[in-house]
């Protein structure tokens, strides 16, 4: 007879991101490779897990073709070494691949079901650029489901400057500046780099290299640069430029789940604990208010308000679709309580890899926030979804502030 359990975020890992295409620093490296070297990494971090206790292997992706196809959750757990006896399995949910392939792996430990389990994905968006190889059934449009153009996130990203006029161009500017000094200002304190695994590349002039920081970062960006750049998704009058956008971007993300037997068993110490878990859908064409009901869902899930809430981990994919959910809870732009060390907009968003990220990054900051007893990890998905995770500090001291 099983039991349930409590859900344990134990380690997370990922690969620096770098900037996708023939200049990006993975152009000769494939994305398989990628989480090969995030497990083996996550693995090799926690050796007091034996490898054969790994229950599953769940790895996501969004172009399941390629360097990315033949289940990657078994196919990477073979080539990082795992014993033969330790099954896999391939998922997709678009942006937030990684971050539903940890939570399929937190039902199955919650239910008893699973001990253990490797959870995390990957994008290469090189090599399988957004949408390359799919299909959209034309009914889509014909039957009116969806407008032509909401497969074009750009295009739904400056949807959301059109419903809410409030959300202007100079503030979404800002935001992007402001993401961009935070990310580095995180590099220059160190609070990145212990989460990252180097990877040896072959480079572009065939060299072998080492990447060790994220590639995309740009943090001289000023408003007066931002004020310049061209608006691709709607030339005349748009609002969404480079500047408040995530780069293309290649990377991959892994992380190690367990249940409360297993962490006394193997005397592991969990960075977080699951409270609960939310996905919602909405309209595609304004699918970055995805995570407003998805977050509202995991509350009330949670018992909790948003007051609660003592650090947010939010997904960039755009400046404007982290102020609709910022204005939509009553928070200010520049609350400090707000990706803290940056996000997406600097340092990329490989699609289905970043909802790990987003667990890394907040787990090192319950580490450092004994005063903050619960953070959230949240973030839009393309076709209209959204997706959050409520987690509860370990280290919380109840001295909050």
């Amino acid at each position: 007879m099983t039991k349930n359990s409590e859900v344990y975020f134990i380690d997370g890992m990922r690969t620096p991101f770098g900037r996708a295409g023939e200049k990006g620093v993975y152009w000769n490296t494939r994305a398989d490779d990628l989480v090969v070297e995030a497990m083996k990494a996550v693995m090799g971090r926690n050796a007091a897990v034996p490898a054969e206790r790994i229950d599953d292997v769940a790895v996501a992706a969004t172009n399941q073709n390629g360097d990315q196809g033949l289940t990657l959750g078994r196919s990477t757990a073979i080539l990082a070494g795992l014993p033969i006896s330790v099954p896999g399995f391939a998922i997709d949910r678009m942006c937030a691949g990684a971050m539903t392939s940890v939570t399929m792996m937190a039902g199955a430990i919650g239910t008893g079901m699973y001990d253990v389990a490797l959870a995390g994905g990957v994008e290469h968006m090189g090599h399988h650029p957004m949408g390359s190889g799919s299909a959209p059934n034309p009914r889509f449009v014909s039957e009116g489901l969806m407008d032509p153009m909401a497969l074009n996130m750009g295009v739904t990203a400056e949807n959301l400057h059109d419903m809410f006029p409030e959300l202007t161009k100079e503030r979404a500017d800002r935001f992007g500046m402001r993401s961009q000094q935070k990310t580095q200002a995180a590099y220059d304190a160190g609070k990145l780099q212990p989460d990252l695994v180097p990877i040896t590349v072959t480079g572009a002039d065939g060299a072998q290299m080492t990447v060790a920081e994220d590639q995309g970062r740009r943090p001289a960006t000023t408003m007066e640069d931002l004020a310049t750049l061209k608006t691709p998704f709607r030339p005349e009058g748009g609002r969404v430029t480079a500047g408040t956008s995530s780069p293309l971007t290649d990377g991959a993300t892994m992380s190690l789940v367990a249940g409360g037997d297993a962490v006394a068993e193997f005397g592991l110490t969990p960075k977080m604990r699951m409270v609960s878990f939310a996905f919602s859908g909405v309209a595609p064409e304004v699918m970055g208010i995805g995570p407003i009901p998805s977050t509202e869902k995991a509350l009330k899930k949670a018992g909790l308000g948003l007051g609660d809430i003592g650090l947010f981990e939010l997904n960039e994919a755009f400046a404007v679709q982290v102020l609709s959910f910022l204005d939509h809870f009553g928070l200010d732009d520049d609350d400090e309580r707000v990706n803290p060390w940056g996000g997406a907009i600097a340092v990329g968003h490989p699609l289905a890899a970043s909802g790990v990220r987003l667990m890394i990054q907040l787990a090192a900051q319950f580490a450092e926030r004994p005063d903050v007893r619960y953070g959230l990890t949240a973030m839009c998905v393309g076709l209209g979804q959204g997706g959050s995770v409520i987690w509860e500090n370990p280290h919380f001291d109840g001295a909050r502030n």
